[in-house]
């Protein structure tokens, strides 16, 4: 569509005063930023009374060109009709300052000091919430009928009967990397029958272990987080609270005494896989016969390796779980505080699974276990 020729923005310089013409509206927004580029000569003045139409955009950019001149924009002369707007768009386009990027040290410090104090607060708040569901788990063993049957039968069949294939494929698979690397190395040495030992202890050990919690602490933990957190968002636990009833004792117990009961049958189930791992590899490409496999692994395996695997299961079941409910109940009622909490449980009971294990490794290994 053709603009007028009245309407075209304009400027005409003369003896330092700018003369504006035209529509100044959003319509013409390039015609007038091209108007303001071809200014050429000292500008001391601005009359602005002959803008015919004038809105925010037009009144921005003059502010603008006001302040890259150097000149006093209340000496601009508009029309009476457009000085209500000049005043109030003036009123708010303040002199803010530009938030500082910050890249010294001293910033790199500040943001290490509150995560250390996030990190500290976390801590604090799990080791509490740890306090108070030991001291109810303590009260149910006085007074078993506040168990809730149904409800721990449930997350049982949830986090443990449902897990049971991703286990034991994920640790058949890795029990079968591991023999594969073993041999790659003793094969070098003539003692690819080690291959066996290696499987058999690093599965009783860790690997089932550790496997098992890493899968559950995804797969369980953001679970845990997300069923609590959408309770909170729908108010059904401040609702729990209101009608007298304990959210520990209905929501988080039953989950605690679940997946405390399914860790260690998984981890059984993984060390089974992983050691079947082992067994195929050594029976289809290390040419070891099962029977072979099977007498070697009888003759070197101890109860030892197995009772230090299965003791650290109902631990990192108890660090999954108060960290999935703790991080549901701390939701603010937000879809983004639900995808937040909802993350922050996976990593924190991944970190804290594997920083556990490592210390118990070392612990045991020091204990000559």
């Amino acid at each position: 569509m053709t603009v007028p020729a009245h309407a075209q923005p304009s400027a005409d310089a003369e003896d330092g005063v700018l003369r504006l013409h035209g529509h100044w509206t959003l319509e013409h927004a390039s015609d007038i930023d091209a108007v303001l580029r071809g200014i050429d000569g000292a500008v001391r003045e601005v009359d602005a009374s002959g803008v015919d139409r004038l809105d925010s955009l037009g009144v921005l950019q003059l502010v603008r060109y006001a302040d890259k001149q150097g000149l006093d924009f209340g000496g601009f002369e508009f029309r009476r009709d457009h000085h209500a707007l000049v005043e109030a768009i003036d009123d708010v386009n303040d002199d803010r300052p530009r938030p500082k990027r910050d890249f010294g040290v001293a910033a790199a410090l500040a943001r290490l000091g509150y995560t250390m104090h996030d990190n500290g607060r976390e801590i604090v708040a799990l080791v509490s919430f740890m306090g108070e569901t030991l001291t109810k788990l303590a009260r149910l063993a006085l007074a078993p009928r506040r168990l809730r049957v149904v409800s721990t039968v449930h997350h049982m069949e949830q986090v443990g009967l449902d897990a049971v294939p991703l286990v034991a494929l994920l640790s058949f698979m890795v029990g079968a990397v591991i023999a594969f690397l073993g041999a790659s190395v003793l094969a070098d040495f003539g003692a690819t029958i080690f291959v066996v030992e290696l499987v058999s202890i690093a599965f009783l050990r860790e690997f089932g272990v550790l496997l098992t919690a890493i899968l559950l602490a995804g797969r369980t933990a953001s679970a845990f987080t997300a069923q609590i957190g959408a309770m909170v968002g729908r108010e059904e636990v401040d609702a729990i609270r209101t009608l007298g009833l304990d959210p520990v004792d209905l929501l988080v117990i039953p989950r605690v005494l679940a997946l405390m009961v399914m860790l260690p049958l998984l981890t059984f189930i993984a060390m089974v896989s992983g050691l079947v791992g082992g067994l195929t590899v050594g029976a289809f490409s290390l040419d070891i016969p099962p029977q072979a496999y099977m007498s070697r692994m009888h003759e070197q395996m101890e109860l030892r390796h197995f009772l230090v695997g299965m003791s650290k299961a109902p631990l990192f079941a108890m660090i999954i779980a108060l960290i999935g409910c703790l991080e549901g109940l701390q939701v603010k009622g937000t879809a983004q505080s639900l995808g937040e909490r909802t993350t922050s449980s996976v990593v924190q009971s991944i970190s804290l699974v594997i920083v556990v294990d490592a210390f118990a490794a070392i612990w045991f290994m020091h204990m000559g276990w």
